[in-house]
């Protein structure tokens, strides 16, 4: 069976890897010219990391992972004003949890593929066009080609949903941020294992240390912080930057000075998918193109490999009988992403607190986490994934 698997970020190569596994003829298409590396620092555990354990990467994951031991809230001269320590959240994870650079770990995973499978860099599909018999993948250059699958891999803005389920609108909830994440090498001061973040009204900004000298930068802010069209080039991210950050305090004047001396600047809406059904047809999506949890759930990377290995399992399991591959896949995993999404929505003001006494309450409700009684009972409910995955003997 050949299946076309559009995107070639984390859920489309943990795809690749599983369906090549089972025999499958794969194609991936990938708009961007190279691998996408960048983006921002994740927390990585739960079904995720039982996907990269059974994709034998979790060494490689806590080789290029950090293991942060403080997230400290700082005010605009630099002093702790709340924050707890990470150290018991790995303890009852059982070791089972580190954070990584979303690049990094979209390397890791793309080179269990590469050379295995065919990917087809710098082919962004226009229209697919399915039939009783095959669907029809077209390339914005080339002939259209014929495949018996097509997945749709391809982010929150997914060119195969527009395609095969109607416009974007209709399937992104927006959360009313705009997030902002960037790197850049040589910044003072450093901080090292520690995760930084200063709120003012209705913004975040937080630093984080990484090896050879570079420093990650994310940022989070109310989407009436800037009004209109969103900025397209990377000059003009710049500048809507400035204009966010520009008045924010802490180290603002020195990360907007940072910013001038990068290109590769992550930036977009905060939203979600959100979905009546993942499938339709010969055509299935996954990870952010079919139910975008946002980073406000922390765990929208496993969630998308979960989703991946599931479907090829099925896939495998199935045969050819693709529909009840997709429709079991669904069955499995939607109640558990739609709980995700439902706690990522209702964390979002902790983020950006809209207020100088929202930031302050969300500051002092952090302390209550350094209370061994309380933090552990809070954690363990959150690292604990309420999914077992099935196991497909691939």
């Amino acid at each position: 069976m050949k299946i076309a698997i559009v995107g070639a970020g984390i859920a489309g190569t943990t795809a690749a890897f599983w369906l090549h596994r089972s025999g499958f003829d794969v194609t991936v298409f990938e708009t961007a010219a190279e691998l996408r590396d960048g983006g921002y620092i994740v927390d990585f555990w739960g079904v995720g990391y039982e996907v990269a354990e059974k994709m034998a990467l979790t060494a490689q994951v806590h080789a290029a992972g950090y293991d942060v031991e403080q997230l400290r809230l700082v005010d605009q001269d630099g002093g702790r004003v709340g924050g707890f320590n990470t150290r018991a959240l790995r303890r009852m994870a059982n070791g089972r949890f580190t954070s990584v650079a979303r690049g990094d770990l979209a390397r890791m995973i793309f080179n269990t593929v590469d050379g295995q499978v065919s990917t087809r860099f710098g082919s962004r599909v226009v229209d697919i066009e399915q039939s009783d018999v095959d669907v029809k993948v077209r390339p914005h250059s080339g002939r259209p080609q014929s495949f018996d699958l097509v997945i749709g891999a391809d982010g929150t803005h997914s060119a195969v949903r527009r395609a095969v389920f109607g416009p974007d609108e209709r399937f992104e909830a927006d959360l009313g941020y705009q997030v902002a994440a960037f790197e850049v090498t040589g910044y003072r001061p450093r901080d090292e294992l520690v995760y930084l973040a200063h709120s003012s009204p209705g913004r975040m900004i937080s630093r984080f240390a990484m090896r050879g000298d570079r420093t990650m930068f994310l940022t989070v802010f109310t989407a009436d912080r800037l009004p209109g069209p969103a900025p397209r080039t990377t000059d003009d991210i710049k500048h809507a930057l400035r204009q966010v950050l520009g008045t924010a305090g802490w180290e603002s004047p020195q990360i907007l000075a940072a910013l001038e001396h990068t290109e590769d600047i992550y930036f977009d809406r905060m939203s979600q998918v959100i979905m009546d059904r993942w499938s339709s047809g010969r055509v299935a999506l996954i990870g952010d193109a079919a139910s975008a949890v946002s980073l406000l759930a922390g765990e929208g990377t496993g969630l998308a490999m979960a989703q991946a290995y599931v479907l090829a399992g099925e896939l495998n399991r199935a045969d050819t009988d693709y529909g009840r591959a997709f429709a079991r896949q669904e069955r499995l995993l939607r109640g558990f992403i739609e709980g995700k999404q439902a706690s990522a929505r209702r964390f979002a003001a902790v983020f950006a607190p809209t207020t100088s006494v929202g930031v302050w309450a969300r500051n002092q409700a952090t302390k209550l986490l350094a209370m061994p009684w309380l933090g552990q009972r809070i954690w363990r409910r959150e690292i604990s994934d309420a999914l077992v995955l099935p196991q497909y003997g691939m």
